[in-house]
């Protein structure tokens, strides 16, 4: 039996979240992977590496990582049963051999000491009920002098000054209760690593030196119109926990609000939500 400390978010990622995103990996992809470059620009990953991958969910950024290490290896870590296994199967319709995965907690999984000389996440780190235990827990399978880079979202979702709707805020007004994007604690919000100054903090508590947080920002695409975008919205996890005592007519009206608020957003493009972000770099000290 593995060890898991963020018990909620393990039944969530091997539940319909880990399902939802392993069958719609490509979605999802087109959704986050603004970070892919910033993230490796700042990991710097050599020929020979040894590369650990937080929270690497399908595998993409694992699997880039084994590429960019020839010589060395690339290990993803995820809470998520269905993710892992998509990202296997991936790797090994690739051919990439220098690639594993396991399912974890990075919070409390045991790595073995100074295994790593790069610690990677794109944006895995946000869902730690400890954060300052997990960066310990992750620091300790850094080699001394090893290298951290991280992306993360920041508190304000890049919407603020942009023109962008706030699609949860319009949500939340059908719910009872504001929609929270909850950690293990569902009264707490995802905003412990989401400014520079807790990200500083948390890295310095967990042992890190030199850390740097810099800004980001990149698109991310909901859709191809703004029915296509709200009906995705509407399939992600934490929105179907929200409704999920709502009755249907409420669901209904709240998904054509969405849909009607993102419908001046439509572009040959599709529907890209303007997002801002951090990343963060550290050494082991």
């Amino acid at each position: 039996m593995k060890t898991i400390a963020n018990v909620h978010q393990y039944e969530a990622w091997n539940g319909y979240e880990g399902r939802h995103w392993a069958e719609n990996q490509d979605r999802y992809e087109a959704m986050v992977g603004g970070s892919n470059r910033p993230l490796f620009e700042a990991a710097r990953i050599g020929q020979d590496d040894r590369v650990l991958d937080i929270g690497c969910g399908a595998g993409l950024t694992t699997r880039r990582a084994a590429v960019l290490a020839p010589r060395g290896r690339a290990l993803g870590v995820d809470l998520s049963a269905p993710m892992l296994e998509c990202a296997r199967a991936v790797a090994a319709e690739k051919g990439i051999t220098n690639v594993s995965f396991e399912q974890g907690d990075a919070q409390v999984h045991p790595f073995a000491a100074g295994e790593f000389d790069v610690v990677i996440s794109r944006g895995g780190i946000w869902y730690f009920a400890d954060p300052l235990a997990a960066f310990a827990n992750i620091g300790s399978a850094l080699r001394p002098g090893g290298r951290l880079a991280i992306t993360t979202p920041d508190s304000t979702g890049g919407r603020v000054g942009t023109g962008f709707p706030d699609i949860f805020r319009i949500m939340g007004e059908y719910l009872p209760d504001p929609p929270v994007l909850a950690t293990e604690d569902e009264s707490r919000a995802l905003t412990t690593m989401a400014t520079p100054g807790d990200i500083a903090t948390v890295l310095t508590g967990a042992g890190f030196v030199s850390v740097a947080v810099e800004p980001h920002g990149y698109t991310a695409m909901l859709g191809r119109t703004a029915k296509d975008a709200a009906d995705f919205v509407f399939g992600l996890g934490p929105v179907r926990h929200w409704f999920r005592d709502a009755d249907a007519d409420t669901e209904h009206r709240a998904h054509e609000a969405v849909r009607a608020a993102l419908a001046p957003h439509e572009a040959a493009g599709g529907v890209r939500q303007p997002v801002s972000g951090f990343v963060a770099t550290a050494i082991r000290g």
